[in-house]
């Protein structure tokens, strides 16, 4: 469950998609209006706050690689160069645990969490965990991405498609079973489906609709499966991934399918009830929220969870995709018996995963990463 969340950063190399269809759920963008104060206003008053209270933050984030959220963390602090700002990457599905043990040892140290799994925030949510809070353009959020009492929120909307070679040009795989053909055999590398939930649910997907036959078909090109399979289209004798993001500018390029199924979900975020910089996270989560922040984001590809914010150029609308339903991860992972249940058929196919986790290769991040008190995991 590495929000992969893969995440923001790999949300960002996107090219512009295309698919066709009509949508497959209704937006319901929330129908309040905004009055008072300008957003502008309202994060420059939340400012001063962070910064009285020590202008120290700490944001757990989903992800699979060291650092590979720095491009926010960045953003972040040029709007507000007071802040200092630490930025913890690992695998949702070890970020939540973490929180778990932080909370009950009564020694928090993340402010801001922002992961893939969904039913963390549905469980932290019922035991008391999370701060209740609607930030800056609360109003303006799907109402299907948020929870309805204020305590989570999606941030962005990130997909996961088809990462190829840039190479094969016109001969790139689109369509799931264009990576059937007999050229691709031994040039397919993929991230292991039973090590993230969100790649899980990409080949649940495949199942679906094509059947296990799709599987051992596509187990006779002789793939190799890593953790991390993106960073390696375009290198070596590796032509074509799907299930995941983040394509190498000059090496890869990322295209969507026109009619296999895809991915796209909104990256969840919430602010913890024993938060050490409340001030600082409630304006972390507002900057996200914040039209403008929303908009910069559609720049590189992601779409906003603000149904005042246009789809990105050549996109459309995040509903509006017939063969992606951008609230079928988080139904996925609603049912955790169903889910181990898939997870473990398909680790028949594909073995058990190995390797190093690509977000703490020396395992170093321990139980409180980046303590601002100065105790280190």
């Amino acid at each position: 469950m590495k929000s992969t969340r893969r995440t923001w950063i790999g949300a960002l190399t996107l090219g512009v998609l295309a698919a066709s269809g009509t949508a497959v759920a209704t937006a319901e963008p929330s129908k309040g209006t905004t009055k008072g104060p300008s957003e502008e206003a309202q994060l420059q008053k939340l400012y001063q706050q962070a910064v009285a209270e020590g202008g120290a933050l700490t944001v757990y984030a989903g992800g699979s690689k060291p650092g590979q959220d720095d491009f926010l963390k960045d953003a972040f602090v040029k709007q507000f160069p007071k802040m200092k700002v630490d930025m913890v990457v690992d695998y949702s599905s070890h970020h939540g645990p973490r929180i778990d043990n932080q909370v009950d040892e009564h020694h928090v140290v993340a402010d801001v969490v922002h992961l893939q799994t969904f039913d963390d925030y549905t469980r932290w949510k019922d035991e008391g965990v999370l701060e209740k809070y609607r930030p800056v353009g609360w109003d303006k959020v799907y109402n299907q991405v948020k929870d309805k009492d204020g305590y989570y929120t999606g941030l962005f909307f990130f997909g996961f498609s088809n990462v190829t070679a840039t190479r094969l040009g016109d001969g790139a795989p689109v369509e799931a079973t264009d990576f059937l053909k007999p050229e691709f055999k031994n040039k397919l590398v993929f991230s292991y489906p039973n090590d993230d939930d969100a790649v899980l649910y990409y080949w649940k997907q495949l199942t679906d609709k094509y059947g296990f036959d799709y599987v051992k078909k596509l187990l006779a090109q002789n793939p190799t499966f890593v953790r991390d399979s993106a960073h390696l289209i375009g290198t070596g004798d590796y032509e074509a991934t799907f299930g995941t993001t983040g394509a190498t500018p000059g090496l890869a390029q990322q295209t969507i399918p026109e009619k296999s199924p895809w991915l796209a979900w909104a990256q969840t975020g919430a602010i913890l009830k024993d938060a050490p910089h409340k001030a600082a996270a409630k304006l972390y989560l507002s900057w996200a929220l914040s039209q403008q922040t929303q908009k910069n984001m559609t720049d590189f590809g992601i779409w906003s969870v603000r149904g005042d914010v246009a789809a990105p150029a050549g996109r459309k609308g995040i509903f509006d995709y017939e063969n992606m339903n951008p609230l079928g991860l988080s139904e996925f992972m609603s049912d955790r018996t169903a889910l181990d249940r898939y997870k473990r058929r398909i680790t028949l196919y594909v073995g058990e995963v190995q390797g190093v986790r690509p977000a703490d290769p020396e395992d170093t991040l321990g139980l409180y990463p980046v303590d601002q008190n100065g105790t280190q995991g």
